[in-house]
């Protein structure tokens, strides 16, 4: 029996319908709701569980962080089967309204920043969100009543270099990013989303983000403990009722 190279599972260990998050820890946020979850691979960090949600099996994996790592899971399980993959995770607000903090954004569709999408195709390629998935999560979105708005998310490697000022060395340079991004309609920044866009379409794969405003790159605000708790809470109901109700065809 094929078994994926990095994540260590076989097909059998692994759902038609996939949540990818980054932080390891927030997979056991999402086992907590799922039925009979089982841990099917921890293997170099990268958390993996499988259960079931409303009676229809979901799989959720952790990359970490990154683009690079990202496209592996998502690749691997593809691999084995899986045929919808929505990233849940967080994202930076890159506007100076500071209105974002702590609401969703649903990724329409993803300037590609980062490098590895490259080596799927060419930068005329489009980051485009799966239409039936988007759809989905918006529902979702919608009958959870939570505040969130849909749109572009940028994507880069480099969260010190191109994303967060580390030192004051770099604030200008970041800042007239960020300014220039928002100015292009961009709502929110990542290192994931338009690599796994690529990816998913080019794999067959339903693929979609759906991202908690945690980190305001404006006035540099964070969501406190309390806040991010909740808010990631409510992001793990969200992207489980969205990919159960997503067909697989």
């Amino acid at each position: 029996m094929k078994r994926a190279w990095y994540l260590g599972v076989t097909a059998d260990e692994v759902a038609s319908r996939c949540i990818l998050v980054g932080d390891p820890g927030r997979v056991e946020r999402f086992a907590d709701q799922l039925e009979g979850a089982r841990l099917v691979s921890q293997e170099r960090g990268l958390r993996t569980v499988t259960g079931a949600f409303g009676g229809v099996p979901v799989t959720v994996s952790a990359f970490g962080m990154g683009a690079p790592i990202a496209a592996v899971v998502l690749e691997e399980l593809a691999g084995l089967g899986a045929r919808i993959a929505l990233r849940a995770g967080t994202a930076m607000a890159v506007g100076v309204n500071g209105d974002l903090l702590g609401a969703f954004v649903l990724a329409r569709a993803a300037v590609r920043g980062e490098a590895t999408s490259a080596t799927y195709a060419p930068l005329s390629y489009p980051a485009v969100a799966d239409l039936l998935l988007l759809d989905r999560t918006r529902a979702a979105l919608e009958r959870g009543g939570v505040r969130y708005r849909e749109g572009l998310l940028a994507s880069y490697d480099g969260f010190y270099t191109e994303l967060f000022a580390a030192h004051e060395g770099r604030t200008g340079q970041i800042a007239a990013r960020l300014a220039e991004i928002a100015r292009l309609g961009v709502l929110a920044a990542d290192m994931e989303t338009s690599a796994l866009l690529v990816a998913g379409s080019l794999l067959g794969v339903r693929t979609g983000s759906l991202c908690l405003v945690s980190v305001d790159g404006h006035s540099r605000a964070r969501l406190d403990n309390g806040a991010r708790h909740a808010g990631e809470e409510r992001l793990v109901e969200l992207a489980l009722r969205a990919v159960i109700s997503t067909p697989l065809e």
